[in-house]
């Protein structure tokens, strides 16, 4: 029991004690602001802040700058538990694209394409490394990638 009511007698002096220094401080002048005294604003500087941007020509294009990405897909592509075949035969030897839409497309060997629902931009995104060329047209691309 002693030991309460000399914890709370601490606890008191403590707060009249925090309370004196919150009076001190509203007790202090206050400088007219902004009047007469105020103290004059700084010079700008002389020189231009650059912004810390890369100029265009070092900048990679975003998502939005391209039509989409490809990637070669040379083992057989499993999707489900099941091993996907183009309409011709072919299970391997892909060129995967992930468009601008989200939507994944499969090409085979021969040119044949189509949309594959059962992936998306999540998968593409697990499965594929860093973008390592930029190609103006579909052709140069399939043309860098062995199509």
């Amino acid at each position: 029991m002693f030991r309460r009511n000399r914890a709370d007698r601490e606890f008191r002096e403590a707060q009249r004690a925090g309370q004196a220094v919150l009076a001190m401080h509203t007790e202090l002048p206050l400088p007219d602001w902004p009047g007469p005294r105020a103290a004059p604003a700084p010079a700008a500087p002389e020189f231009t802040v650059v912004p810390d941007f890369l100029p265009a020509d070092f900048r990679a294009p975003s998502r939005q700058d391209v039509s989409g990405f490809m990637m070669r897909w040379d083992l057989p592509l499993v999707i489900d538990g099941e091993v996907h075949q183009c309409h011709c035969g072919a299970c391997r030897n892909w060129i995967v694209f992930n468009m601008r839409d989200d939507s994944v497309w499969l090409r085979c060997e021969a040119g044949h394409e189509a949309k594959e629902s059962r992936l998306d931009t999540a998968w593409y995104n697990r499965n594929s490394g860093p973008v390592d060329h930029f190609h103006p047209t579909l052709d140069e691309g399939l043309r860098h990638l062995g199509h």
